[in-house]
């Protein structure tokens, strides 16, 4: 059964698993102490800080180990803004950050900072003039991700850290995506990472601290890992951990360039074979193992659960189940259709033959899902009225846009259509799907507790 979502957690790498073997029987005692299972233990922890730093790009004294890529986020940013205090509270993110950086920029906002999100453009991507024109002078930190976990696309971190740099402000990169395809290229201040999303084992982070930035750990003080990740260290998981990214990254060029030919077959061949389809993020400038489409008149968590019935594991970046209701962060900064969103990000050895398998699946399955939800293509029919007003409360993503396509062709060219929706998500999907269909978006106006969107027929 290919399992495609390695972007959420790549299947554990065989070096890791034999340094993870070989650790457990070398690495169990306590390296901060004196006797010889204490040293042998110290040894390894040394070896792994080393091999783990030379891949970060770092010294081995500034990088520490942590229990997780999100504790790595949550305690580099917390010792930045805390060690900046006197510089003042602004933090400043991009509105697609990962969740474990925006949660903290919450909690940061929530005890009396200010912060700031840098929009991004349709393709997913900041600019370096939005984050110059963010920051002042009493920016703590700036947060930038290296590359999207949602559509893929690759942040320009070496001009951001530029202005940053020039501003005086620290830069904290979130690499958990990129750094087993390498190293994260400018002048950033902190970095930190997952090992599970290179095929480590879970329940290691890695967080690095440039020298010269003014860093207050938070909490209670420890002595292990510089007083920056309290508690005893997970020394063969750590081994592990380090002895994967190394093999990794070995490989990383030749499986780069291998996959980056596999994704922009999916990327070609979707819309070629699924009829209103939206592939977002970047064509170009992107992590070359991930492609990231949405499906107008689907609902995402059936399409993937059809997928997963037909044998393959997928994901999605859109939120638009019955649990939330709420569309992607990611997608909705981007502007883009989120409905019937699905990530496919290709573990290493994906072959042709099983990205091939996926493209003969997935009509089949996108089509399967629009006839249970009663989507056909609308019989061209006299115009009614100029105007018509559709009643889509109640409904959920993606019936408003659906009765939103059943209902513009009963008004004639230039006529109005208005779909009154509780749905969030109607929000992004309704000028999603008029960009999709040609038709323009006139805007949206509160009615009650929901809200009222405009649509005018084009020819």
């Amino acid at each position: 059964m290919p399992y495609f979502d390695t972007a959420s957690a790549a299947p554990l790498h065989p070096v890791a698993r034999q340094a993870l073997q070989a650790a457990l029987d070398e690495g169990w005692a306590d390296p901060a102490r004196l006797y010889r299972e204490g040293r042998r233990a110290r040894l390894l922890l040394d070896a792994a800080r080393e091999a783990a730093a030379e891949a970060v790009g770092c010294r081995a004294d500034e990088l520490v180990f942590t229990p997780s890529g999100t504790h790595a986020v949550h305690t580099g940013m917390a010792g930045v803004l805390g060690g900046r205090r006197r510089v003042g509270g602004h933090l400043v993110v991009s509105a697609v950050e990962h969740s474990s950086v925006l949660h903290a920029a919450d909690a940061h906002a929530a005890a009396g900072g200010t912060v700031t999100e840098v929009p991004v453009d349709r393709l997913g991507a900041v600019s370096a003039t939005g984050y110059e024109a963010a920051l002042g002078s009493t920016t703590a930190l700036a947060c930038l991700q290296s590359a999207n976990h949602e559509v893929g696309t690759v942040q320009p971190v070496a001009e951001v850290a530029e202005v940053c740099g020039a501003a005086g402000v620290p830069l904290l990169v979130d690499a958990a995506q990129s750094l087993g395809w390498g190293q994260v290229e400018g002048a950033w201040s902190v970095l930190a990472a997952s090992a599970h999303k290179w095929g480590g084992p879970p329940g290691v982070g890695l967080l690095a601290v440039r020298k010269g930035v003014r860093f207050s750990a938070q909490g209670p003080a420890d002595e292990r890992e510089s007083g920056r990740s309290p508690g005893f260290a997970n020394l063969p998981a750590i081994v592990a951990a380090a002895a994967s990214l190394r093999a990794v990254r070995a490989e990383a060029d030749a499986e780069a360039a291998r996959l980056r030919i596999l994704v922009d077959r999916l990327r070609r061949r979707v819309v070629r074979l699924v009829p209103d389809v939206e592939v977002v993020g970047d064509a170009d400038r992107r992590l070359p193992h991930l492609v990231t489409f949405s499906c107008l008149y689907v609902d995402g968590e059936t399409l993937l659960h059809e997928l997963d019935r037909a044998g393959y594991s997928v994901s999605s970046g859109s939120s638009c189940t019955s649990s939330t209701l709420t569309p992607s962060h990611v997608l909705r900064a981007m502007g883009v259709l989120s409905e019937g969103n699905v990530r496919v990000s290709l573990p290493p050895g994906t072959s042709a033959d099983e990205v091939n398998g996926f493209l003969e699946v997935l009509p089949g399955a996108v089509a399967g899902v629009r006839e249970k939800l009663g989507v056909s293509e609308p019989a061209a029919v006299a115009p009614v009225a100029d105007a018509v007003e559709v009643d889509a409360l109640g409904l959920r993503c993606p019936q408003p846009v659906i009765e939103l396509a059943r209902a513009i062709v009963t008004v004639p060219v230039g006529g109005t259509v208005t779909v009154v929706s509780d749905d969030e998500v109607a929000r992004l999907d309704i000028p999603a799907w008029c960009a999709m269909r040609g038709h323009t978006y006139l805007g949206e106006a509160p009615r009650g507790a929901a809200v009222a969107y405009r649509v005018r027929r084009e020819g």
